[in-house]
């Protein structure tokens, strides 16, 4: 007798995030038994070096497209007409937290399955935006800046509104998800009060952490001597950073983003910078990556070193995630959330077509 040939399923990765596909391969190949063979593909569209651009989507052959079942995608954007390419996709996989990538309505309507990976990079990113708020409230960023000027600054203390005590301070978390929870307690470590505003969390959660809940986005920012964000890119957070909530916030306050650059008007951060509403501001992510030319007018001053920016401001190239234990994260995580959706049947992950 015979034995029917297996179900083909392809599954690419559009990067080459890795050199090899040996841990893929694991992943699909390990029980529980499944009647698939699975192809892994990577397509090697990412950057090869330092300042390299990816290469685009629409270099893949159309026949390549048209057979693959997963799509794991890391830096691109997913658009309609790509998706129109792949006739066979069921299931997408953004290998990261957010999913503003993807065209999810396309993708909804071909009845596509969208997932996310929500659970890698969360000490990394939490570690980060402390370490942005420990650098400028303490005057690292700021005396670093001073003691490499020519001539180097006198070898004392400066006193400046950014320098102020932690313990005490209030330490604010716009979004407390995964990695808002987890900067939170960090900040909690180090003395601080936590307040937090997610509408979207039940009842309670601030009794069982020991934080603050403030009910109001108004309130959140009149409290926060630092204001971490941490809240997806929505309709609803886009630009939510705006000129009228910094100016809620009080005197010399510490804006930190680790997040998303969309939520936060980039304009509104120059001028509460220039006006002193804000001490120092620390940003891993902007509204557009990689930075445009011109860059927008507070890059700009920060990239000449312009002296009123001086120890104040800190910029990272959305590298808070990063590190060779996140790296792994993302791949064992991504691999294992397309083979629950794709291979199992298992939902993992899911982003529904109603979420923001």
């Amino acid at each position: 007798m015979v034995a029917a040939p297996q179900q083909v399923l392809n599954i690419l990765e559009l990067d080459g995030m890795h050199p090899d596909t040996i841990e893929e391969d694991a992943i699909f190949s390990a029980g529980p038994a499944h009647p698939y063979k699975v192809n892994f593909i990577r397509a090697n569209l990412g950057p090869k070096g330092d300042g390299d651009e990816i290469q685009p989507i629409s270099t893949l052959s159309d026949e390549l497209c048209a057979s693959i079942d997963g799509l794991l995608v890391f830096r691109h954007r997913l658009t309609k007409d790509q998706i129109s390419r792949f006739t066979r996709l069921k299931v997408v996989v953004r290998c990261g937290v957010g999913y503003d990538r993807l065209d999810r309505v396309a993708l909804a309507d071909r009845g596509i399955t969208v997932c996310n990976v929500p659970d890698y990079g969360t000490a990394e990113i939490a570690d980060h935006a402390i370490a942005l708020a420990l650098s400028l409230r303490r005057g690292i960023a700021l005396h670093q800046d001073l003691q490499r000027s020519s001539p180097p600054a006198p070898w004392s203390p400066v006193n400046s509104p950014l320098v102020q005590r932690i313990t005490g301070s209030t330490f604010g978390v716009l979004g407390l998800g995964r990695i808002g929870t987890a900067a939170a307690l960090r900040a909690k470590a180090f003395g601080m009060h936590i307040v937090f505003y997610d509408p979207y969390l039940p009842n309670g959660v601030d009794k069982s952490l020991g934080f603050e809940r403030v009910r109001t986005v108004d309130e959140l920012f009149k409290r926060s001597n630092i204001l971490s964000i941490h809240c997806p890119h929505t309709t609803e957070t886009r630009q939510m950073v705006s000129h009228r909530l910094l100016n809620l916030l009080p005197d010399d306050a510490v804006l930190i983003n680790t997040a998303r650059g969309e939520v936060v008007d980039t304009d509104a951060v120059e001028e509460a910078l220039k006006s002193g509403k804000l001490a120092g501001a620390g940003l891993d992510v902007l509204a557009v990556e990689p930075i445009p030319e011109p860059a927008p007018r507070l890059i700009e001053a920060f990239r000449k070193k312009e002296k009123w920016l001086e120890g104040r401001l800190i910029v990272t190239p959305h590298s808070a995630y990063h590190s060779p234990a996140s790296w792994a994260d993302i791949r064992t995580n991504s691999a294992q959330t397309i083979r629950y959706n794709l291979i199992d049947g298992i939902k993992s992950n899911v982003i529904s077509p109603e979420s923001e």
